[in-house]
């Protein structure tokens, strides 16, 4: 698909986001170690949560596709996706042992520190029924978190969901979100990131995560250089601090970030997703559209949480006003 024809698909504003979903645990008040915490405060966490929820405050239509534990977690995830305007109607209620992610993070921005439970995450028991059954015709795009290609079956199911987007013209995309404690080696990250990026449009990692796909953590800017001289249209090389190197099959270019005072690290490859996809959505170039996206990844990190901390469209025009990418 030409890089018109996929950012027309995302003008619909109607975007199936598949992948993680949990709950995060926040010490609090920002600035606690756990060591020292009495009380912490609980959100929506998990990549495909999280870019739902950013498209969702920024006006656009989002329905998730996951699995909820059959617990008060998975209830509670649920319940506040909802809350947030993200549809559930694609999830599936898992029984037995398996269990939503939980994730324990401080609001610090040095040594944070950030625990994850997923023993059994409830996200991997997605299968391919679960995607078969959609219409994607209705979709103008198809987010994919790629820890959900760390095991089976939801590994599977990812694959598929691919193969019908593309069928139906969606725009696929795909955030890398590599996770090495899901996987049981960097190999076989490899093999299957490498596999699954080749069929997207838009791909979207970091310097590390390019590496992990190029089997080599100093080739992972060449490896995406020729990444999108193949399937995908719109290849973004996140340097974190550093921002970002946009790549297109007609151009390439580098992107700052904005400085704030940041108050934790986390929750800003999320924003940056919901951000850069709505800017698309909306009509904006793909330069604005970045532009929005590292706008939101840096009023995230001076929040509380992820998907809490996510801005409204009136946040970010305010925001957009009065600072400018360093």
């Amino acid at each position: 698909m030409s890089k018109s024809k996929l950012i027309e698909q995302l003008k619909r504003k109607r975007f199936l986001s598949i992948g993680r979903a949990g709950m995060d645990l926040y010490a609090e008040p920002p600035g606690t170690e756990f060591e020292k915490a009495n009380n912490f405060s609980a959100h929506v966490g998990g990549s495909a949560a999280n870019i739902a929820v950013a498209l969702a405050k920024l006006g656009s239509e989002v329905e998730l596709v996951t699995c909820f534990s059959d617990d008060a977690v998975g209830r509670f995830t649920a319940k506040n996706l909802q809350e947030f305007g993200v549809g559930t109607s694609h999830c599936r209620i898992v029984g037995g042992e398996a269990r939503n992610t939980l994730a324990v993070i401080e609001t610090r921005l040095k040594d944070c520190q950030s625990v994850i439970y997923r023993n059994g995450a409830a996200d991997f028991e997605m299968n391919s029924n679960d995607v078969k059954m959609i219409d994607y015709e209705g979709f103008g795009g198809v987010i994919i978190s790629g820890t959900a290609l760390a095991g089976e079956p939801s590994r599977s199911a990812i694959f598929d969901a691919i193969e019908f987007a593309r069928a139906a013209n969606a725009t696929v995309i795909i955030d890398m979100d590599y996770r090495p404690y899901s996987w049981t080696s960097s190999e076989e990250a490899k093999v299957v990131y490498s596999s699954a990026i080749s069929l997207c449009d838009i791909v979207i990692g970091n310097d590390v995560e390019f590496g992990v796909a190029a089997g080599n953590q100093v080739e992972g800017l060449n490896y995406a250089t020729q990444l999108v001289t193949k399937t995908p249209e719109i290849v973004i090389y996140k340097k974190g601090e550093f921002g970002s190197t946009t790549l297109t099959k007609d151009q390439s270019f580098d992107k700052g970030v904005f400085p704030v005072q940041a108050i934790k690290p986390t929750g800003a490859g999320d924003s940056f997703m919901g951000g850069l996809i709505a800017g698309l959505a909306n009509s904006m170039t793909l330069e604005d559209a970045i532009v929005q996206g590292s706008a939101c990844a840096a009023l995230v990190v001076t929040r509380v949480a992820c998907s809490t901390a996510m801005p409204f469209q009136t946040e970010l025009t305010e925001f957009l006003k009065i600072n400018t990418l360093s």
